[in-house]
């Protein structure tokens, strides 16, 4: 069924000078401005638009594709503050509005923030809301060790970064775990469950932990190593920041991965280096 803030196949019934009514069963008929229009649209066609309303309050639908839908965690632009509450950059014409309840924190105009995007039940107006952690952990956890999930970070605390798990819970990645390029904010990373604590906190890391990953770890080695002539100046004397610049693990993925292929007679540890036999 169509929902506002989301996206809809829908199908066209009527043009007019406006543009393309389309049929959005309970919603009614909404409005698809012409300049969305793909080449030689007309009625009885159907197409994949995202509904929600304009300035003036009317659903319409469009095919721009905005930053993000409700129910997602976003990292957005502030163009504005107004009487009514801080108004968002989120990719479409009539920007994305966060009440002055909804706000962590002051909102200022040309920060970025990391919010939650909602359907306001009261208005059915589309909102976003900067205090995510009230958004997040209302179900229990049943992650498994080293489940594969995705991760958006959204701040950093002494220990490491807080991240979003699969838009469901808070993870927290501790800098340890962290080598080469700092995560970005805001940006849906690949991540693995490292542990969930007793207290249903969740710790999560970037790589598979322990032997489950090892063959990938060394097959990685060994196709850079065939990239490179079967010969690497890279040693288990070399920097975790080289290693992970080289091979994309942790030093002590590096140092497993590595002996398991020389107990195999795959490669030879030399001092400083390794090369394919």
């Amino acid at each position: 069924m169509p929902e506002v803030g989301q996206y809809s196949n829908l199908v066209a019934i009527r043009e007019t000078d406006s543009g393309m009514y389309l049929d959005a069963g309970e919603l009614g008929e909404i409005l698809l401005p012409g300049r969305y229009f793909p080449p030689r649209f007309s009625p009885g066609d159907d197409l994949e638009v995202f509904i929600y309303r304009d300035s003036e309050d009317r659903l319409v639908a469009t095919t721009l594709e905005p930053y993000a839908k409700a129910g997602d965690f976003a990292l957005l632009n502030c163009k504005a503050t107004t009487k009514f509450g801080a108004f968002l950059d989120w990719g479409l014409p009539k920007d994305l509005l966060v009440p002055f309840r909804e706000q962590k924190e002051d909102m200022q105009e040309g920060e970025a923030y990391f919010v939650y995007v909602y359907l306001d039940d009261e208005t059915g107006r589309l909102a976003a809301s900067s205090k995510v952690d009230k958004f997040l952990d209302n179900i229990p956890p049943e992650y498994q060790e080293n489940e594969e999930v995705n991760l958006i970070i959204y701040a950093k605390t002494d220990l490491g970064y807080k991240a979003v798990i699969n838009n469901t819970h808070v993870g927290l990645l501790f800098h340890s775990d962290v080598l080469g390029k700092k995560p970005i904010r805001g940006k849906t990373i690949r991540g693995y469950i490292l542990k969930v604590r007793e207290d249903g906190k969740i710790d999560v890391r970037l790589q598979k932990s322990g032997f489950a990953n090892m063959d990938s770890f060394s097959k990685t080695i060994m196709e850079i190593l065939a990239q490179n002539e079967g010969f690497l100046a890279i040693g288990d004397k070399s920097s975790p920041d080289a290693i992970f610049s080289t091979f994309g693990m942790s030093k002590k993925n590096f140092k497993k991965a590595a002996g398991s292929l020389y107990k195999k007679r795959l490669i030879l540890i030399e001092k400083g280096a390794i090369k394919m036999v």
